[in-house]
């Protein structure tokens, strides 16, 4: 059981998905063996770290570091990035050497940045763990680090030379982790309409961990996001779309000082920008978010947070423009609309919807 999705933005790489598969054998067929790093954290090293390490050396790569960091997003920091740094610098990686990044969405944000400014960049292998970033993470080229002032306001654009999604590891993962790398397929699937929107009624055998349900989620959803992905790379347009329930998830992940988790924000997010949806262009799909989401195994509604503190964090939105707040709005199934500006009253409206008292 195996698939491969070509992204075609920068140099053109593989997604290669499967189970069991052969990192250091995928890695040599991409780019050139020689000196690496394995950058993973606390949680996912201990478990996967020896096997990767194993099969990297069996293909002749030479690891000259493994680099642990606490798991996360508190390591998405300019303190924990320094670090990581320092430790390539002093194990002696060179400008030709590669990083693999083995874990979720903190590792791979993490190790791309790094990748991107170690030596003014060297080759990135991500090798993700979680399902969020199988499906949506890994894949596109950003890179990111959190200020205390917001979340991704550091970061660059450096695509990888390869993506292997292991669905073996998706075994370890527990049931709300699962939950939330739903989040994004089921936002995936409401962008693209068609085949992958028709794939969400798979949701409950993939919470289950069935693999045929998870391969079909994940091969659909890589993708549709790399035909956004080669269309739009720098995010100057159309690959906007994919932000679809991030300006209010973003919102209330940072009032919630990140205890909220990244996917159940996003979810709570595509609630209220349905709801503003509704209002702009009249097509009501609020109940259809709020059954696929629920069939995920997630929340619709967030508790123990201001509407005044969420929209605070909005305001400082990469987004937003003019004193306006841009969203993605679907005008139907796969018809998303970009930019679309919303006044402060209406978004406090819907921001408010989808908080519940503590």
């Amino acid at each position: 059981m195996a698939g491969r999705v070509a992204v075609r933005a920068g140099e053109a790489y593989p997604v290669e998905v499967g189970c069991g598969l052969d990192v250091g054998a995928l890695a040599a067929a991409a780019l050139e063996v020689g000196d690496c790093a394995l950058l993973t954290d606390s949680t996912v090293g201990p478990l996967y770290a020896g096997r990767v390490r194993r099969s990297l050396r069996a293909a002749g790569w030479r690891v000259l570091e493994t680099v642990e960091v606490p798991a996360g997003e508190g390591s998405k920091s300019l303190a924990v990035y320094g670090e990581v740094l320092r430790r390539l610098a002093r194990a002696g990686l060179m400008r030709d050497g590669a990083l693999f990044a083995l874990g979720g969405g903190v590792v791979g944000d993490l190790g791309g940045f790094v990748a991107a400014s170690y030596m003014r960049g060297i080759s990135l292998v991500m090798l993700p763990t979680t399902l969020l970033a199988m499906v949506d993470s890994s894949v596109g080229g950003k890179t990111g680090l959190d200020l205390p002032e917001g979340k991704n306001l550091v970061g660059a654009f450096l695509q990888p030379r390869l993506v292997a999604a292991d669905l073996g590891f998706l075994e370890s993962l527990p049931r709300r982790e699962l939950s939330m790398g739903l989040a994004e397929v089921v936002k995936m699937g409401l962008l693209a309409g068609g085949r992958l929107f028709g794939a969400l009624q798979r949701l409950a055998e993939a919470l289950a961990g069935d693999a045929r349900a998870l391969e079909e989620l994940v091969l659909l959803s890589v993708s549709f996001k790399a035909g956004v992905v080669a269309e739009d790379e720098r995010e100057r347009g159309r690959r906007a779309i994919l932000n679809y329930g991030h300006t209010v998830g973003h919102g209330l992940e940072a009032a919630s000082g990140y205890g909220l988790a990244h996917g159940e924000a996003v979810a709570a997010g595509m609630v209220a920008e349905a709801l503003l949806s509704r209002r702009v262009f009249g097509t009501d799909l609020v109940g259809l978010h709020e059954r696929l989401l629920r069939e995920a195994g997630l929340p619709v509604r967030v508790r123990g947070l201001e509407a005044a503190e969420v929209l605070g964090a909005m305001r400082r939105d990469k987004k937003r423009r003019g004193g306006e707040h841009r969203f993605v709005l679907l005008r139907e199934v796969g018809r998303p609309v970009w930019g679309v500006e919303v006044g402060e009253e209406e978004a406090l409206s819907a921001v408010e919807a989808v908080l519940e008292a503590a």
